[in-house]
């Protein structure tokens, strides 16, 4: 009996808590896109609001057919909860290796999509914010170099660009000043102008792709104890899920034996009691 409870209820609390996160992420990502203004970045990649929702409702989804399935014993959810699984599980496995193997085509798709972001840095706010963290987190500027910032129509460095920015980096590039109590907002002004050795007295000159790939490679441990704890615990769940599945199985073919010999009448049922104790049967 304490076996089984344990199979059944550990999956139950590790999915009920997967749940809960999953809501809170989609219930953030709503009210972010609610708040927004209108005809903003609607891209997957670059939107963070609809990222948010689409991630937490893919998993508010999953996690509710564990969490339903384990708790009323119902292998038909079990299987395709167990079945979602091992997919996502296989699929992180192919995407590592593949990253592994083709690593320079990677690294172009990468480019290619910050260099987008970079494109559309004032077109949303939340992306704007995401770029401007990462700038400040890894004190980088631009994909490449702080030069990229040309590729964005305000900052872009042109005799012909009205804008007050052009030639400018945003001010998440700058070198931030000891004691600094006011934000300069205007210290990237101008800065694509000046070349790489007077531009980096005030702003950052390295870009961020190489900052990224830099602080991975310095934090291995890190990043490969992060993803092995997450593979870890999707085995974790996969063998739970497949054990309770295991178990309903052998009960169902207990009582249909019992039926044969006529020591039961009761027909088996498909949906079983939230706290049926499997291990009776065995009595």
């Amino acid at each position: 009996m304490k076996g089984y409870r344990t199979i059944k209820y550990t999956l139950f609390i590790f999915c009920y808590l997967f749940w809960v996160v999953s809501a809170v992420l989609s219930a953030v990502g709503i009210y972010a896109k609610i708040a927004k203004e209108k005809d903003v970045v609607d891209t997957l990649m670059l939107d963070p609001a609809l990222l948010l929702i689409v991630v937490g409702s893919v998993m508010f989804l999953i996690t509710f057919l564990g969490c339903f399935g384990a708790l009323r014993n119902a292998t038909c959810l079990l299987k395709t909860f167990l079945g979602i699984l091992v997919t996502i599980l296989l699929l992180q496995i192919a995407a590592g290796v593949v990253g592994y193997l083709f690593t320079d085509m990677v690294m172009e798709r990468t480019e290619r999509l910050m260099m987008t972001a970079i494109v559309r840095y004032r077109e949303d706010r939340d992306l704007e914010n995401a770029i401007d963290f990462i700038q400040k987190k890894f004190q980088c500027c631009g994909v490449q170099s702080y030069q990229d910032w040309s590729h964005n129509v305000y900052f872009e460095c042109s005799d012909t660009n009205p804008s007050l920015e052009a030639c400018g980096v945003p001010f998440s590039c700058c070198v931030p000043l000891q004691n600094q109590t006011v934000l300069n907002t205007m210290c990237g002004y101008g800065m694509q102008q000046l070349e790489e050795r007077s531009a980096g007295q005030d702003v950052f000159t390295i870009g961020c792709l190489e900052k990224i790939v830099w602080w991975a490679k310095n934090n291995l441990l890190l990043v490969a104890g992060l993803t092995a704890g997450l593979l870890l615990l999707e085995v974790c769940m996969i063998s739970l899920a497949a054990a309770q599945i295991s178990r309903i199985k052998k009960v169902r073919q207990r009582k249909k034996e019992n039926a044969a010999r006529g020591n039961s009448d009761r027909k088996d049922s498909y949906w079983y009691p939230a706290f049926a104790d499997f291990d009776d049967e065995y009595n």
